[in-house]
């Protein structure tokens, strides 16, 4: 299905890619990269790219939150947190491939509700529709 682009956001990677530098071509953001220990790299406070996709997936999905409970004539509760946790590692196919997982808390609401929103979320959510066709993404709601 085709999608028609409001907006556009460019990044330029240099130097070693995971061990590089990404910035956005808009001056509004850089980073140094570095590659976690645990994939053979140095690691350290440097960010990489599973660390930039967690920020960018918690904060739409609960935009995406906020959409759908609006289109309702609802409010998603005060205090609403989505924690992301994006893991990368060997596929059984060889190459790479990402896990997702979302804690989502919606504090007050009831659990039905809780449960119904961020399931509307997860289909209209830009980073969950670019990723569900070839990653699981685990769903947890707590309110």
């Amino acid at each position: 299905m085709p999608t028609e682009a409001k907006y556009k956001a460019t990044a330029i990677a240099s130097g070693g890619g995971r061990d590089g530098r990404t910035a956005l071509t808009d001056g509004t953001l850089a980073f140094d990269l570095a590659i976690p220990k645990e994939l053979g790299g140095p690691g350290g406070d440097k960010a990489n790219p599973e660390k930039l996709f967690a920020l960018g997936y918690a904060a739409c999905f609960l935009g995406a939150m906020n959409f759908v409970a609006g289109q309702a004539k609802k409010k998603v509760p005060a205090g609403t947190t989505v924690s992301t946790t994006i893991g990368i590692g060997p596929r059984s196919e060889g190459g790479f491939g990402i896990t997702a997982a979302l804690a989502v808390h919606l504090p007050g609401m009831p659990a039905g509700d809780a449960q119904n929103l961020v399931a509307a979320a997860h289909d209209v959510c830009p980073y969950s529709n670019a990723i569900k066709a070839s990653v699981e993404v685990d769903l947890t709601t707590t309110t």
